[in-house]
């Protein structure tokens, strides 16, 4: 599982600078107020980013308390 968050996180990270690009690419080619769908483009990989980044950074601590649980018992 972790492997898998590892390298789903990478690639969502790949996506939300994408969208960072495109929006700042978006922004300096038209006159005017952008279109909401294009300055908020970035928002869902940015929590989905946040979600496995949150994960990925409790993972160590986990295993720790599990282990250290593990050996109180016995």
């Amino acid at each position: 599982m972790s492997r898998w968050m590892r390298q789903a996180h990478r690639w969502i990270s790949i996506l939300f600078v994408l969208t960072v690009v495109a929006n700042i690419a978006v922004m300096s080619a038209r006159p005017g107020q952008p279109p909401a769908w294009i300055t908020y483009s970035p928002l869902p990989p940015l929590f989905l980013l946040m979600l496995s980044g949150l994960y990925l950074f409790v993972l160590p601590y986990a295993g720790n308390w599990r282990r250290g649980r593990r050996s109180a018992a016995a």
